[in-house]
């Protein structure tokens, strides 16, 4: 495993106070301390995986640590910037060529280069990290990696582009963050939603007014639940309401299967694939109690055009989103992402769906024992 150490791993000096002072007035030191202590694995770097390095390492988090074992090809350098034409025909994995790059973007981000198949990793070489983030892998590699993930109680993160389309999937477990808001004459409401609750409430004075910080508290699901799991009621009790849930869900539902059922490989144009690929979209689509006219043959068609190409307009919007709520994650002031973002470039929207399953009570005993 290459290294490029320059962190220290003492408090926070006035050099970096400096460096970091725009964050800092948005988050406070405290936060940044956080960020800064912060050790995170990246697997497969595309160019999804270049934006959300970017923005981590601009940041100032401690380590990041890149795992992916491909080598350099003519095409990552469509939509990818760490890299460039002479990396090509070197024999140089894609990890081993960006580093460079990415260590001199910030010297005082610690970074490793693992060469190795993510395959070949055992369960327990996930612990070490604070955040594990997971790019361009198919349905099961992602989920044996979640399911390692939540044994070592590690929040994970799944991501991936296809062409127009994007999509960020967390699973935090369960994460507690705080927000300031002014004090309100009305009693809180302690179960906000489903998932979210408040666990506790103190007051400050500022400014002759009173603040109130409200710890709240996400419950999440592991994606081989979240995937399998019914949209929220309020978006299918409503015919206007399903119309608007985006196909998107649908087709990544449907490629999420193709790949198990096919050994991790995206369809091809060929009959028997694209009739397969059909019957998968339209069985997700009904079990998601949308209608089926809101699946129509011509985003069928475009979704599968797209699949496995990647645009850089698209991977700056995804991975800066990604990497925004890793952050809000490490400071812990900010709502985060719960649970599945889904991007459609064509139609420049971005929902998020909260996956979860329909018995929150058994789901909780089976999955978070200790919680309350």
């Amino acid at each position: 495993m290459a290294e490029y150490q320059e962190n220290t791993g003492q408090l926070i000096s006035a050099d970096e106070i400096a460096l970091y002072d725009r964050q800092i007035r948005l988050w406070g030191v405290k936060a940044q301390e956080k960020i800064r202590s912060a050790n995170i694995l990246l697997i497969t770097f595309k160019a999804l995986a270049n934006e959300i390095a970017k923005n981590l390492v601009l940041a100032g988090i401690g380590t990041l640590t890149i795992v992916d074992h491909e080598n350099v090809k003519e095409e990552d350098l469509g939509a990818q910037f760490f890299i460039s034409e002479e990396h090509v025909g070197q024999n140089l994995q894609r990890a081993q060529a960006a580093a460079p790059a990415i260590h001199a973007m910030n010297p005082r981000v610690q970074l490793r280069v693992d060469t190795e198949d993510i395959h070949s990793k055992q369960p327990d070489f996930f612990a070490q990290f604070d955040i594990t983030i997971a790019t361009e892998l198919d349905f099961a590699t992602y989920s044996t990696i979640n399911a390692a993930c939540r044994i070592a109680n590690r929040p994970f993160y799944a991501a991936g582009l296809h062409g127009f389309y994007g999509y960020a999937f967390a699973d935090l477990i369960s994460h507690d963050f705080v927000i300031e808001r002014s004090r309100s004459n009305v009693s809180p409401a302690m179960q906000e939603t489903p998932t979210r609750s408040i666990v506790n409430i103190t007051t400050k004075k500022e400014n002759d007014k009173v603040i109130e910080m409200v710890t709240k508290r996400e419950i999440y699901s592991p994606l081989i639940l979240a995937n399998t799991s019914p949209l929220p009621e309020d978006l299918t009790r409503l015919p206007r309401r399903r119309r608007q849930v985006t196909p998107l869900l649908t087709c990544l539902r449907a490629l999420w299967e193709f790949q198990k059922l096919s050994g991790g490989r995206l369809p091809s144009f060929s009959r028997e694939d694209l009739e397969l690929f059909t019957k998968l979209a339209r069985d997700r689509h009904q079990e998601l109690k949308l209608d089926i006219s809101t699946l129509d043959s011509e985003f069928l068609r475009t979704f599968l055009q797209n699949l496995g190409s990647e645009l850089s307009p698209v991977a700056a919007f995804v991975g800066g989103s990604l990497a925004q709520d890793v952050i809000n994650v490490l400071s812990a002031r900010e709502q985060p992402l719960q649970n599945l973002l889904l991007f459609d470039g064509e139609k420049s929207v971005a929902p998020i769906y909260p996956l979860h399953p329909f018995f929150p009570r058994m789901w909780k005993m089976r999955f978070l024992p200790s919680l309350p």
